[in-house]
């Protein structure tokens, strides 16, 4: 089944969270009560009861006859199906973001792993929809979607089903791996119910992870760099289990690779990203190569602004001298986002507005909430939800831009359905990294001074770096990760001169290392919950540079045909999508296109210094 899972949705921000106590006014909470009203609700009851039946219900009805089906009944088929996989995503939405509004709290962790469970089992009985479906020869499931227009509407949900095809086990295998995805689950929840509970003692002080990773964007050095020791010395306390935790995971998914006939670890990425292989080298080929043309150059300026002779780790994500500390109050940041986002056009504020005023985002530092940020979209027939751990940041407004933007998205795509909403990871990241361009904008038009205006590009080009970069040199890392896991266990030291081996190449020769930089592969969840996810985030930042492109040159009808594409949802393949905009990102070149935007904001910090 395909129900909604929860992903961390911003790789960058937990490169850099932002956290740190002020007064920020009055920060919103979810409101759950829209999918639920609590654990012990009649509605969740009536729902899991159901979800029981309907499916016991489908697989008596449809197993073992898809091949005999007619158009028609292959679409009630297929509508009952997504009704099922609607119903569960509303269950586990709830039971999900439950767990990371508090993941340290055992009733709650409980709750999640019953549901889950519960689901896994339900839903057993219904593995047989996708391998029976690919058994159906291509030319007999053609007629049957050119007899029923609304059974080929479905076509995309098919075509990437029966990409799966050639990868496909036995019946019962396919049942005992369904069965067994819960064991997996349960080691993502350690990690996360560990990286929660970690607790760091800096200058006196005892925080979480969100609140001393902040620290690494101190103005003060000192400081910095006492939080940077602090977190090597506490993740190299855990880092055998976190070692475990990778290990464990990436042998799993190399026995599942293995048994599929997968030529690659990276392949069902692939695969669920409907994006080809050659694609994903490309850009991985041109960011690499842009290495020296991006960080490279542009630490070596911020070294020069800091007045350094060597760069430190915690230097990275330093301010700059002239960069004001200052805090933006809630309200303030709300305004920021609502008028870039109302100018660009109004009824993207329209969307944005309820997020607001209805208790569509958590938003506060809390203890045992789950660090970073991202935007669920929970089910078609309820709305996105929005976590936050918002402390007053500049960067912090960029991360609100960046969740309601996939919280219009996943609005706007809503119209799709349950199994043509979701877009995969590569274009899930449109429009919320054009959310973030068009705040940064707005911003840079309004700034007063040129030392503002500096500073506002040098934190864009930072954010850049962090998306495109730095998500390709966790691409490697993983790569890497895996291929190294095939040939048998690994040591945390195994592990740390892997993470190491992409550091200096990426970020430059302008950096040094400390003792204990090594573990800090630790904490980044997406290399636990979504193997191989990270490189949508540079997939993302070079289309959407290239799509701001053309919106800049004042291309006509742009904002309607940007919101086709957020309509359109999972309907599409990348190369459809784009082709109204004049756009192709399997030419080779589109990516450079993207990262001159990039090279270009550099390039005025570059004639800023005369």
């Amino acid at each position: 089944m395909r129900f909604a899972a929860l992903t961390f949705e911003k790789g960058p921000t937990l490169e850099k969270p932002e956290t740190g106590a002020a007064p920020l006014g009055d920060l919103p909470e979810w409101d759950l009560s829209d999918l639920y009203s609590g654990e012990d609700a009649a509605e969740l009851k009536r729902d899991l009861d159901w979800l029981e039946q309907a499916c016991v219900d489908f697989a008596t009805d449809y197993e073992g006859k898809l091949a005999a089906l007619d158009a028609k009944d292959l679409l009630d088929c297929v509508l009952r199906d997504e009704k099922i996989t609607q119903v569960a995503g509303r269950i586990m939405s709830y039971a999900g973001l439950r767990y990371y509004q508090q993941t340290t709290d055992a009733g709650r962790a409980k709750f999640l792993s019953d549901c889950q469970e519960k689901i896994t089992n339900f839903t057993t009985p219904l593995v047989f929809f996708s391998l029976e479906l690919n058994r159906i020869e291509d030319d007999r499931l053609a007629a049957l979607m050119a007899e029923n227009a609304d059974l080929a509407r479905y076509e995309p949900v098919f075509r990437r089903i029966r990409a799966m095809k050639p990868y496909q086990l036995s019946d019962e295998l396919e049942k005992f791996l369904h069965d067994l995805g819960v064991v997996g689950d349960a080691w993502e929840r350690l990690f996360d119910e560990t990286i929660a509970g970690l607790e760091f003692e800096v200058q006196g002080e005892s925080m979480g992870i969100e609140g001393t990773l902040n620290l690494l964007t101190e103005q003060d050095r000192a400081t910095r760099e006492a939080a940077a020791r602090e977190l090597a010395r506490v993740f190299g306390g855990a880092i055998k289990t976190f070692a475990r935790v990778h290990n464990t995971q990436a042998k799993e998914k190399e026995i599942v690779d293995r048994w599929r006939g997968m030529p690659t670890a990276q392949t069902g990425r692939h695969l669920s990203n409907d994006v080809e292989p050659e694609v994903v080298e490309a850009l991985r080929t041109a960011v690499v190569a842009a290495y020296p043309r991006l960080s490279h150059r542009y630490y070596e300026l911020k070294r020069k602004w800091l007045g350094l002779d060597r760069m430190q780790v915690w230097d990275r994500n330093a301010p700059l001298p002239m960069e004001a500390t200052r805090k933006i109050g809630w309200d303030d940041a709300e305004q920021m986002v609502m008028s870039a986002y109302s100018a660009f056009d109004p009824r993207m504020g329209e969307i944005v507005a309820p997020f607001f005023s209805k208790g569509w985002i958590d938003a506060g530092v809390k203890p045992g909430k789950a660090p970073g940020a991202f935007a669920h979209p929970t089910v078609t027939d309820a709305h996105p939800y929005v976590l936050l751990n918002y402390l007053g940041k500049p960067r912090d407004v960029m991360t609100l831009a960046h969740e309601l933007g996939h919280g219009v998205h996943q609005v706007l795509a809503a119209g799709q359905g349950e199994l043509l909403s979701s877009t995969p990871l590569t274009l899930a990241e449109t429009a919320s990294v054009f959310g973030e361009m068009l705040t940064f904008r707005k911003m840079l038009d309004t700034a007063k001074t040129d030392a503002e205006r500096k500073v506002l590009l040098a934190g864009k080009v930072e954010d850049m770096i962090n998306t495109v970069v730095r998500q390709i040199a966790f691409y490697d890392f993983e790569c890497k990760l895996h291929a190294a896991r095939r040939a048998g266990e690994l040591t945390p030291d195994d592990i740390n001169a892997l993470w190491m081996s992409v550091q200096a190449e990426s970020l430059g020769p302008v950096f040094d290392f400390m003792d204990g930089y090594e573990t800090f592969w630790a904490y980044i969840p997406h290399f636990v919950h979504s193997p191989f996810y990270v490189y949508a985030y540079a997939f993302g930042d070079g289309l959407v540079n290239a799509l701001y492109s053309v919106y800049a040159e004042g291309a006509e009808g742009f904002e309607d045909k940007y919101f086709e594409m957020l309509k359109a949802g999972g309907s599409k393949h990348h190369k459809d999508l784009l082709a109204p905009f004049g756009l192709d990102a399997t030419d080779p070149k589109f990516w450079d296109k993207g990262l001159s935007m990039i090279e270009g904001f550099i390039d005025e910090l570059e004639a800023m210094e005369g």
